[in-house]
């Protein structure tokens, strides 16, 4: 992943590097299909800061099968850019647009970007995940991801806990061992009691 200073509308650096820097958000980028490392590779040259979070699966070449890394956001890369001067993002090629509410795009949630890096530094095995809404939450209890939250669900008879981007609607489920983890308190939305996160999967946590 390259860090450097962004670039101005006109694609040449900008003397006033700091003050962009300082306005600077990170956006998540709709890209073509399979274009996504490509993509963030050249919005590195243009010196612009990407992230794009990947995962280790098995894919069959002919009659074996070969460990490839695939992206945890297919269609999506992360940037950071001043969202007043995206024209040198939206003529990248790959770029398809930036994910925004109406016509305005809209930033990243800060502790949900942060999420992702951390679980991709933890090294813990990682995939995406169907979206699901935030409900009664779970707190991970682990060296490596000590504060993370997210929502305890059980797979094929392991369990798993699942981290949302709210922004793309995705998630990423990762395994860990369910002594790990915390229910927090239920917490009440627009009038209505979350359930305890346990009850999602069909049993309470103890």
């Amino acid at each position: 992943m390259a860090v450097a200073y962004p670039f101005d509308a006109l694609g040449s650096a900008d003397s006033n590097a700091a003050e962009l820097i300082n306005t600077s958000e990170w956006f998540a980028l709709r890209v073509r299909t399979r274009w996504e490392r490509t993509t963030a590779t050249l919005l590195n040259g243009k010196g612009y800061e990407t992230f794009l979070p990947t995962y280790k699966m098995r894919r069959r070449w002919a009659r074996h099968f070969k460990e490839v890394e695939a992206p945890l956001f297919p269609g999506y890369v992360f940037c950071s850019f001043d969202v007043q001067k995206r024209l040198p993002i939206l003529i990248t090629p790959g770029v398809i647009t930036v994910v925004s509410r109406g016509k305005i795009p809209v930033p990243v949630d800060q502790s949900e970007l942060d999420a992702l890096r951390a679980i991709v530094r933890s090294g813990i095995a990682a995939q995406p995940w169907p979206y699901l809404e935030i409900g009664q939450r779970i707190r991970i209890e682990d060296e490596a991801l000590q504060g993370l939250e997210g929502i305890l669900i059980s797979f094929k008879g392991s369990h798993r806990v699942v981290l949302s981007v709210s922004l793309l609607c995705r998630s990423v489920a990762l395994e860990i061992d369910r002594s790990r983890v915390r229910p927090i308190r239920p917490q009440r939305h627009a009038g209505v009691e979350l359930v305890p996160a346990g009850y999602l999967v069909g049993e309470p946590l103890g």
